[in-house]
């Protein structure tokens, strides 16, 4: 079964102009659509409209070269349900284009509206108890897809095509955008952006920050290793080893110098510094603030990190 393709059968939502909002494939498949399947009963039941949000619900067929960029809508909600349905890992499909193809929609408790739709039906969006929780590009993971092993506290702050391994936490402050997520268990209390990926053991702090490839990220994709600790309302702008640990609000980017505080003394009598992209992706490290001098430092540090409440992550 090759992974450079995918295939499924998705219930697509669509305009009166024929135009697609969104499509939901509940058993995404990598490989290729022999033809022997034929779409789920339980889709081709919910074809029809919707005459409360005008829109008219189809069964389509999907196959994607993952190795191409997106083509259509339903192409692109293909690659964001394999990510969450953890059959790909982020970064290992093309996502070009994505945001150019993906309409801005409105998302409610019924279903995606077209935004202008949903203007001019307002009052009768009203009546008929429909609420329109957020405007955006990407919905809501949990409304296409329940990854099992998962908790997630508040719903509005995972995106579809997140991708999150059994064990994870995500607390009600945490965050984690479409091709990003945990490849074990994991404390999510931060902010995991676009192209991150955090690794098995790890905790993300209340109000930490992981910088990511969208919004002046830039290019570089930050992996965070395992057992490693972002401290409360800390940040990074490179990638941690195995058994990091980043003190709380601290903010480490990758052009800013760090002081090497265990190594010995020039011929200055000062310590030698680095820039921190230097040590990106290096394990068992300490970064701190010297609480004296205002320096930020780095130590190296021995043994495992941080390790996990078992009863909180089972």
């Amino acid at each position: 079964m090759s992974t450079a393709t995918a295939w499924g059968y998705g219930l697509a939502t669509l305009k009166r102009d024929g135009s697609v909002l969104d499509t939901w494939f509940p058993e995404p498949r990598l490989g290729v659509n022999s033809g022997a399947v034929p779409p789920p009963e339980n889709l081709l039941r919910l074809i029809g409209e919707d005459s409360r949000r005008a829109v008219k619900l189809d069964v389509i067929a999907v196959q994607s070269d993952l190795d191409s960029a997106p083509s259509s809508v339903p192409d692109a909600y293909l690659r964001l349900h394999l990510l969450s349905h953890r059959l790909v890992v982020p970064n290992s499909i093309n996502l070009d284009g994505l945001f150019a193809i993906l309409p801005t929609v409105c998302w409610s408790n019924a279903g995606p509206i077209d935004l202008a739709d949903a203007t001019r039906l307002h009052a009768e969006l009203q009546r008929a108890g429909i609420s329109i929780h957020s405007v955006d590009k990407f919905p809501r993971l949990v409304d296409y897809h329940l990854p099992e092993g998962v908790r997630i506290a508040d719903a509005n702050r995972v995106r579809l095509g997140a991708y999150l391994s059994p064990g994870t936490t995500v607390m009600h402050e945490g965050f984690v955008n479409f091709n990003a997520g945990t490849l074990g268990a994991a404390m999510v209390e931060g902010r995991i952006s676009q192209g991150v990926v955090v690794g098995d053991g790890a905790d993300i702090g209340g109000g930490a920050s992981i910088m990511g490839t969208l919004s002046g990220g830039g290019s570089a994709r930050i992996i965070i290793g395992e057992r490693t600790l972002l401290g409360a309302n800390s940040g990074i702008g490179i990638s941690l080893g195995d058994d990091c640990i980043v003190e709380a609000g601290l903010y480490l980017t990758a052009g800013m110098k760090v002081v090497l505080a265990d190594s010995a003394v020039n011929a200055s009598g000062q310590l030698p510094t680095a820039k921190a992209e230097t040590l990106s992706g290096r394990s068992g490290l300490l970064y701190r603030r010297n609480s004296l001098t205002g320096a930020v430092e780095v130590l190296r540090r021995s043994g495992e990190g941080i390790k996990l409440n078992k009863t909180l992550h089972a």
